[in-house]
């Protein structure tokens, strides 16, 4: 039986087309936990929506907090759940 890695949703606002910051946000997660992260799965949705979560845990909600987030910020809020150890690099000096 093996273990599963930890699985992202983006579920984004295709009426808005926010899935270029969608699939850009997905890049930025993979690159950063390549050997950390299962799944980062983009899910089209609407009314504005863009939402982060993290294996059904929502990270960051773009109506709750009034703006989109930053790669930094999500990277930072994904990482103390599945590697609070690993450094980001320039994502933890600024």
């Amino acid at each position: 039986m093996s273990i599963s890695k930890p699985r992202v949703e983006i579920e984004y606002c295709s009426q808005c087309r926010f899935v270029l910051r969608a699939s850009w946000m997905a890049q930025e997660l993979l690159m950063t936990f390549a050997d950390d992260l299962g799944e980062v799965a983009l899910m089209p949705g609407t009314g504005g929506i863009f939402e982060v979560r993290l294996n059904g845990e929502s990270l960051w909600n773009k109506k709750q907090a009034g703006r989109f987030p930053e790669p930094k910020e999500i990277k930072q809020l994904v990482r103390d759940r599945i590697a609070p150890g690993k450094n980001l690099g320039h994502s933890d000096s600024e």
